[in-house]
């Protein structure tokens, strides 16, 4: 969305309602901060201001600062003494290293489930293939966005190993941001689907290799669009 007002603040009202999310307090508050620096409502470069947000969200500084710790951390703010914490920006080298360890992650992933799919889980799939052609047919980005993630990790999760979605979302984190960026790209959308369907017939099929093929080739197509997004966009990334 990149929304920001005239001195650059987020907009604190964009965060999620905590009262829906599980966990601790502190837990709350940073799941709305990660979920709204992820879906771009605070874009890069953004201060990050713990007053309206405690206002927003109706808490206390302590799990804000919590919660802005834990996101540091992350590597999606930046707290800098004497001047304030702000959403990071684009790193392409970060960027490079999580599509790296994620196509990794992937083409593994696509090898077992080819090979040890139950017929359970291929109505999963084909139930959400169905799922990411709607929203494709309804113009329906952000849906088709949350249908994709929902694929990659409905894949994750038939592999038998239970840290493996945390695993492939904690590598990939500023991968997930700007790929949100690239998505209302005019026909991006509908190639995805069609990547997707090619990588869905390849396990429908237990074909591993094929499944890899089709899946580093849906992987493929990330760094150089988000490349092209850097020279369209410079001013969302890290100045070298």
């Amino acid at each position: 969305m990149l929304i920001m007002n005239n001195t650059n603040d987020i907009h604190a009202t964009l965060l999620p309602d905590i009262s829906a999310l599980e966990g601790s307090l502190a837990q709350r508050v940073y799941q709305a901060m990660k979920e709204a620096i992820l879906a771009l409502d605070f874009p890069p470069g953004a201060n990050v201001r713990k007053a309206p947000i405690c206002e927003t969200l109706g808490v206390s500084r302590a799990p804000v600062t919590e919660a802005i710790a834990r996101l540091a951390n992350e590597g999606l703010v930046d707290v800098v003494p004497q001047s304030g914490t702000h959403v990071s920006y684009f790193s392409m080298d970060e960027i490079r290293e999580g599509v790296f360890l994620r196509e990794a992650l992937e083409l593994a992933t696509v090898a077992k489930v080819a090979r040890d799919i139950t017929d359970e889980q291929l109505k999963k799939l084909r139930r959400n293939m169905r799922m990411q052609e709607l929203m494709v047919e309804d113009d329906d980005t952000a849906g088709f966005y949350q249908a994709d993630e929902e694929f990659h990790q409905m894949l994750m999760e038939f592999t038998g190993f239970s840290r493996l979605p945390l695993v492939a979302q904690t590598v990939s984190l500023q991968v997930r941001r700007a790929r949100l960026l690239l998505l209302p790209t005019p026909g991006r959308v509908a190639e995805t689907l069609q990547e997707h369907r090619a990588v869905f017939a390849a396990i429908q099929h237990r074909d591993e290799a094929a499944a890899q093929q089709e899946m580093r080739r849906h992987i493929g197509q990330l760094l150089p669009r988000i490349e092209t997004l850097q020279t369209s966009k410079p001013e969302l990334f890290h100045k070298n």
